[in-house]
């Protein structure tokens, strides 16, 4: 079976993402793509415009000193612009870690990211996780 075209962009974000390969990313958006990340931690909030996504995207990284990752587990479109994707994300802060089930609805306009609304399996964990000091 061929991968839906949508499916296919969305599958290399997400491997240009775990490569830390951010220019590819960034080639993937529009330049008014939105970043919604649920709960109400510091990396929670709409992110809007590519350069505020690769921000929020190096603070996962910084936060974690560079432990963050991401397994995709499976790729859904709709065939009309829409794509689900589920992954489980991994993640280090001092002497805490966190392995969750997550995913993302993107929406694709052009063959890019315009819209990517994030959902966790738990967002109260997800939110101490991100809050904790360290």
């Amino acid at each position: 079976m061929t991968e839906h075209p949508d499916a296919a962009v969305v599958r290399k974000g997400y491997e240009a993402f775990v490569k830390g390969d951010m220019d590819t990313v960034a080639s993937l958006m529009t330049g008014d793509c939105t970043h919604h990340s649920p709960g109400e931690s510091q990396m929670s909030g709409h992110f809007k415009g590519r350069d505020n996504i690769l921000a929020h995207f190096g603070k996962l990284m910084e936060l974690t000193d560079g432990t963050f990752r991401v397994e995709l587990e499976g790729l859904y479109p709709d065939g009309r612009g829409h794509v689900m994707a589920v992954h489980k994300w991994h993640g280090d802060r001092g002497d805490r870690g966190i392995e969750m089930k997550g995913g993302l609805f993107v929406t694709l306009i052009g063959g890019k990211f315009s819209d990517v609304d994030e959902c966790v399996e738990d967002i109260d964990e997800s939110d101490a996780f991100w809050d904790q000091a360290v």
